[in-house]
Formats: structure tokens, sequence, C-alpha cells
């Protein structure tokens, strides 16, 4: 969707790492799963379609095997899917995708809460905060595949499932998302709204990132 120069890139990615912190998620594999989940969409190769579980719990699961595979080397992303660029930071991946640091995260976290939160129900955000991750791919992925509606006949499941894309940013526009794979903006009609956009438009005004891709609305 955009273009940036390699100090902006391990700007982002240093950025991604420290705020998902304990969900941190390798880009080089998301990336790959994502390119999947677009090619075989809500089919049996499909990483996360929610037509094929009981649940959200197994849909991630078996999501969560399919990253662990490709972030360990276990088996190797299909040559299509690795053909056009993918970002990499070997010593960001090392520090981000471990045990220890994930620890220390969560550590902050809690202490954060011990030493600020109001009320004891204010812990409840806890595990939102360690799953942070792992809970926006579920809630993108079942809810944007099931509930909704559909601008565009993608011979899919694909489903918008807020009308204004306040909740998730703009992310659960799912339908014209996989209708336009490479836009930048996901809302199409009218009352749909992407706030993601607009941040993507400072940045472009500011040259620290180039969009690309059709229909861009620039």
């Amino acid at each position: 969707m955009y273009l940036t120069k390699p100090g902006w890139e391990k700007t982002f990615y240093f950025l991604t790492w420290f705020f998902q912190g304990s969900s941190y998620l390798v880009p080089r594999a998301y990336a790959v799963m994502h390119r999947m989940h677009h090619a075989y969409s809500d089919t049996e190769k499909d990483p996360h379609s929610p037509h094929f579980f009981k649940d959200i719990w197994q849909m991630m699961l078996h999501t969560r095997n399919i990253y662990n595979a490709f972030v360990h080397n276990q088996i190797a992303p299909m040559e299509k899917f690795t053909r056009e660029y993918l970002p990499v930071w070997k010593w960001m991946d090392k520090v981000g995708d471990n045990m220890v640091t994930r620890i220390a995260w969560v550590t902050v976290y809690v202490s954060l809460y011990i030493f600020f939160a109001p009320a004891w129900y204010w812990y409840l955000l806890i595990p939102v905060h360690i799953l942070m991750g792992p809970i926006q791919g579920a809630i993108v992925n079942w809810c944007g595949h099931k509930y909704g509606y559909a601008n565009f006949d993608n011979g899919d499941h694909s489903r918008n499932s807020e009308r204004w894309g306040i909740f998730l940013l703009g992310e659960l526009f799912q339908n014209n998302h996989h209708y336009f794979p490479k836009r930048a903006k996901f809302a199409v009609k009218p009352f749909e709204w992407d706030p993601t956009y607009f941040v993507m438009r400072i940045l472009n005004k500011l040259k620290i990132i180039r969009i690309q891709g059709q229909h861009t609305d620039l």
C-alpha cells in the first residue's frame, strides 16, 4: 500500500514491537499469512477463515500453528507469497519474539496497573494488553468474514462488519479490502470512514511514506 525509506522502515518496525509488546508478531511471517489469506480467502487453505472451525479459539490456534511454522522455518511458504518485498530485521525479531521479552512486557503492564489503576475492575483489562495482537486478529478475521454487509461479490464470505470504521480503525471493512487489496483507503461508500487512511495521508504529505496502489483518493 505504501513505500518508505529504509530508515523509516526500521522506525516503523521498532514501533510495531514497542506497541504490540508481549503480543509482537514477526512482520515477515504475518505478511506471508496475509497474502495466503487473500489468495485462498474462505477456502480450506485460508490460514484463518472462520468457516472451518467451531469457534474463534480453534481458528486462532490453527492460525498460531501456521504462524509459528513460518517464524521458525519449519515450513517454507510458496514462492508466490515471498516474491514481493517482505520486511526483515532479524535482530528486532529475535528480541521481540522471545519469551523473556514477552514476560518483561507483562511485568511492565501489571506494574502500571498496580500503581495507577483507580479500581480493581481495571485489572480485567490486563489480558487484553497481554494478548492485544491475537485479539485484534481474531476480531478482524472472525467478524470480518461472518457478520455485516458486502459492497462487492468477491467469491468469498468477506464482510464489512461496521459502517463507520471506528472500532478497529477501518480494518473491519474486510469486503472492501478483499476487493481492493492494495488500496490504502479501506472505506468505499460515503458513510464509511477509515481513520487509518487519514493518518497515512498525513505521513504521505510529510513524505515519510509514499502511498501506492489503486484508488488512493489522493
